[in-house]
């Protein structure tokens, strides 16, 4: 069974389990504060604007994500994957993230994945089907379930400021990769996307800035 995180009270709800389950927590949370949930769109226009965001700047993703909303509207998987590549390329796609949305809408119109339908498998479930598209690996999948479907287990280890805010907040001497950093959300479970909500928050407080999902490597 999966939980979706809907609303506000939901996650102070998942939270205040979350801390009863890891007493560690209860430390991160007293300095960091509780954090807001954030939603986005979810669907193919929510995948597709993670794909564009994946190694740009924020300036550049939503200039660029602005660009394609303008030219696809209704922003629809059969437009997308029709259309001519060197269109796509004129808005700022490169050429694996143009594969990837075509690919993306490939499988929606053949019926091979339900994007929406994802919130109701397990975390790893949902993760396996999303990892399966072209172009799509593990740190786009867990942010496309934690932001656009509310997936409360969902959990980015690949990110670079979780893995930041989790060397900061339990004294690490260096910052754990992406698998360490599984290794340790295990005890998290069912609500490690609660977990990555309050270490976003707990980072934004500590390094004064907001903490925007990057992928650890990301150039």
């Amino acid at each position: 069974m999966s939980h979706i995180l809907h609303t506000q009270s939901e996650l102070d709800a998942a939270l205040a389990k979350l801390v009863l389950a890891d007493p560690r927590l209860g430390a991160v949370l007293a300095k960091a504060g509780r954090p807001a949930l954030r939603r986005r769109v979810a669907g193919f226009a929510g995948l597709c604007a993670i794909v564009v965001s994946q190694q740009l700047s924020t300036a550049s993703a939503g200039a660029i994500w602005g660009r394609m909303q303008a030219a696809f509207d209704p922003f629809h998987h059969d437009a997308v994957r029709r259309a001519r590549s060197d269109r796509l390329a004129r808005i700022g796609l490169s050429a694996p993230k143009i594969r990837t949305m075509k690919a993306i809408g490939t499988a929606l119109a053949k019926g091979a994945i339900n994007l929406e339908a994802l919130a109701h498998m397990p975390a790893e479930e949902a993760h396996a089907a999303l990892t399966a598209l072209h172009g799509v690996g593990p740190w786009t999948a867990d942010i496309y379930l934690l932001f656009c479907l509310g997936h409360a287990d969902a959990w980015p280890a690949g990110d670079l400021a979780l893995q930041e805010a989790a060397r900061l907040a339990f004294g690490l001497r260096s910052r754990p990769d992406a698998r360490r950093l599984a290794r340790i959300a295990e005890a998290w479970r069912p609500w490690r996307g609660v977990a990555a909500h309050l270490l976003w928050n707990y980072y934004r407080i500590v390094k004064q800035r907001d903490p925007v999902p990057v992928e650890a490597g990301a150039g």
